[in-house]
């Protein structure tokens, strides 16, 4: 019997702390899928610069100012480019720069097969937001605009606020 119950008590304190453990994990950061829509004309405001819309999660105004680009030996395409991007509460997102990678598929129309972008946080809800977002779509370089879907997830760590948009 005395086994038993040091058994017992040993389960119970092994749960305990488990408890405590996943607790503590789960209230550090909350993170959440995104997912959405970005649709943009090219030369925005001005030359290699884009401006458009984003519908989804992240809703708002976009714009990217393309910084470089590149062609491969291989024809793969580099675009490097800086964004800016508004929701539509107000809110800024900080955006590291970031690398479109595609290929042409017709002449001016660029299939972007790899982009990945870091958002860094931001202003108001997002201010101690980060996470990790996927596009793929096209670049219509003769018609002028872009059409891109983007998924991800946002992680927002928790210091008592919470991100309205995601949650």
């Amino acid at each position: 019997m005395q086994i038993t119950g040091k058994l017992v008590c040993s389960f119970f304190a092994t749960l305990v702390l488990a408890a405590t453990a996943v607790g503590q994990n789960s209230s550090h950061s909350k993170c959440q899928p995104i997912g959405g829509f970005i649709s943009t004309n090219v030369g925005g405001w001005g030359p290699n610069t884009t401006m458009g819309t984003a519908v989804g999660d992240l809703a708002g105004a976009v714009g990217v100012e393309i910084l470089n680009i590149t062609t491969g030996a291989n024809g793969l395409v580099n675009v490097s480019v800086q964004h800016h991007w508004v929701t539509t509460t107000g809110d800024t997102l900080t955006i590291d720069k970031a690398n479109l990678r595609g290929v042409y598929v017709a002449p001016g129309l660029l299939a972007v097969t790899e982009y990945k972008v870091h958002l860094a946080g931001g202003t108001g809800q997002y201010q101690n937001t980060s996470g990790d977002i996927n596009v793929i779509g096209e670049a219509d370089f003769n018609a002028g605009h872009t059409a891109l879907q983007f998924t991800g997830q946002l992680c927002h760590e928790n210091d008592g606020s919470v991100l309205s948009v995601i949650l």
